[in-house]
C-alpha cells in the first residue's frame, strides 16, 4: 500500500469516527453524486425503452425489411409478384433473420348502419408471425389462416371498431372500389390495440386468399414479403444481405423486385426518435458537469481544512504527487460512494416502473400507456465508469493547489 494510500484511508476513516468540519459537505458532494447517476440512468433506460417499443410496434405492423415488385408505389393498390422467389432460400437461415412471411394489402370501406370507415386490408398467410400482435391483443384472439380453407375472420383495431361501433363476434360489409365493385362480409375474430393511433386505425388483418380473389390475382401472387431481424441495429447490414440474395435480374420476363426497410418506409417516425437523442445527451453533460463542479467544492474543502496536515508533511519530506494521491483517493471514495447509491436509487426506481408502471403516459401523444424502460447493463457500467472518469480528470485542476502551499505558512496555519 502506498504511502498516500494509507492516509487517505486513515483520514477517511477518522471523518466517519470524528464530527469534522467537511462530513456535512461530504454528504452533500454524495447525494449530489448519487441524484445525478440516478437521473443519468433514468434517462437513459427511459430513452432507449421508448425507441425499442416504438421501433417493435411499427415493425409489428410491416416488419424490418419488405420486398416488393420494382414498380409498387406507395398505394395499397400492390402490383403482385410470385411467392416461390429464389432468394427466399438463401436467406431463411441466414444468421440474424428472424421470419420469412408473404404478405398483400388492398384499400376497403368498412360500411355499418351509421358508420362508415376506410381502411386497408392486410392479408397474411400460415407464414404469418402473430407474436406481436398476440401480446396487443385486448379481446379474442387472432386470426387462424390455414393453406387448405379459406377464413372470413378477421383482426380488428380496438381504435376502428369503437369509431364503428362493433364489438368481438360481429360481423361486417366491406367495400372495394374497382371495377366492378366488389363487397366481402368480414366476422370478428380479435381486437388489438397498440396505442399507434395511425397504424390502429388503418390495418385490418385477414386471410390473403381474400386479396387474391378481389384483385383477380393467381394462386400463389401476392404483394411482396416481409423479413423480420432479431437486431435492430443490424438493419442496415440485413438490408444489403437481402439485396445481394436478391441480386440484379436482366431479362425483361424476371419480376424485378425493390428491397426497402423500415427506417426508409417511415422516415419521419425515425428522425424523430433521433431527435430524443439530443435531449438524453444534454442531461448527461449537465449532470456529470454538476456532479464534477459539486467534487471540486468538496477537494478544495478537504484541502483547506487540512492545510496543517499538508504543511506537515511537506516538512517530513512528502512530495506533491504523495499529498495530491490523499486527496484524490479521497475525492475517489466519496465519488464511488455517491455512484453506489446513485445506482440503487436509478434502478431501484427503474424496475418499480417496470414492474408497476405507476407512472403512466398518454397514448394518443406517446403511443404509449405508461413511461417504458430498458435496462441495459452495458449502459449502466458506462455510466458509471463516465461518471468517474470525468470527475477524476475535473479534479487533477484544483488538486494542483497542494503544489502552492509551503510548510511554514501551512504549519502556522488556524
Amino acid at each position: 500500500m502506498s504511502t498516500g494510500t494509507f492516509i487517505a484511508r486513515r483520514l477517511i476513516k477518522g471523518n466517519r469516527q470524528d464530527a469534522s468540519f467537511s462530513r456535512p459537505i461530504n454528504v452533500i458532494a454524495i447525494i449530489g453524486i448519487a441524484l445525478g447517476l440516478a437521473v443519468m440512468i433514468l434517462a437513459v433506460s427511459i430513452l432507449t425503452g421508448f425507441k425499442q417499443q416504438i421501433r417493435d410496434k411499427v415493425a409489428g405492423f410491416g416488419a424490418h425489411i419488405q420486398v416488393v415488385n420494382f414498380d409498387a408505389n406507395l398505394s395499397y393498390e400492390t402490383v403482385p409478384i410470385s411467392s416461390s422467389q429464389p432468394f427466399t432460400d438463401k436467406i431463411r437461415n441466414h444468421p440474424g433473420i428472424k421470419n420469412i412471411q408473404v404478405f398483400a394489402t388492398k384499400a376497403g370501406i368498412i360500411k355499418t348502419d351509421e358508420n362508415i370507415q376506410g381502411v386497408v386490408l392486410k392479408g397474411i398467410g400460415s407464414d404469418y408471425d402473430w407474436s406481436f400482435f398476440r401480446t396487443n391483443v385486448v379481446e379474442g384472439e387472432v386470426v387462424t389462416v390455414t393453406d387448405t380453407a379459406r377464413t372470413d375472420e378477421v383482426l380488428i383495431s380496438k381504435k376502428v371498431a369503437d369509431m364503428l361501433g362493433l364489438k368481438l363476434g360481429d360481423s361486417f360489409s366491406m367495400f372495394f372500389v374497382q371495377d366492378p365493385p366488389r363487397m366481402r362480409k368480414f366476422t370478428i375474430k380479435g381486437i388489438y390495440e397498440t396505442s399507434l393511433e395511425e397504424f390502429d386505425k388503418t390495418y385490418l388483418f385477414c386471410d390473403i386468399d381474400h386479396i387474391r380473389r378481389l384483385n383477380g390475382w393467381k394462386e400463389g401472387q401476392v404483394s411482396g414479403f416481409e423479413i423480420f431481424i432479431n437486431d435492430f441495429d443490424e438493419l442496415d447490414y440485413m438490408t444489403d444481405v437481402v439485396r445481394d440474395a436478391i441480386g440484379y435480374k436482366m431479362a425483361e420476363e424476371e419480376e424485378q423486385l425493390k428491397v426497402t426497410n423500415i427506417r426508409m418506409r417511415y422516415p419521419q417516425i425515425f428522425d424523430w426518435l433521433g431527435f430524443q437523442d439530443t435531449n438524453v445527451i444534454i442531461i448527461l453533460l449537465l449532470m456529470i458537469l454538476v456532479a464534477g463542479f459539486n467534487m471540486i467544492s468538496e477537494l478544495l474543502i478537504l484541502i483547506l481544512e487540512k492545510t496543517n496536515m499538508i504543511g506537515v508533511l511537506k516538512a517530513l519530506g512528502a512530495d506533491n504527487k504523495v499529498i495530491r494521491s490523499v486527496f484524490l483517493y479521497q475525492a475517489a471514495w466519496l465519488t464511488a460512494r455517491g455512484l453506489l447509491w446513485g445506482n440503487i436509487i436509478g434502478i431501484g426506481l427503474a424496475l418499480l416502473q417496470l414492474k408497476t408502471e405507476f407512472i403512466p403516459l398518454d397514448p394518443a401523444s406517446y403511443y404509449l400507456s405508461s413511461v417504458p424502460i430498458n435496462l441495459d447493463p452495458v449502459h449502466i457500467l458506462l455510466l458509471n465508469a463516465g461518471t468517474m472518469a470525468v470527475i477524476i480528470l475535473m479534479l487533477l485542476i484544483p488538486s494542483q493547489l497542494i503544489a502552492r502551499i509551503t510548510p511554514v505558512k501551512a504549519i502556522r496555519y488556524d
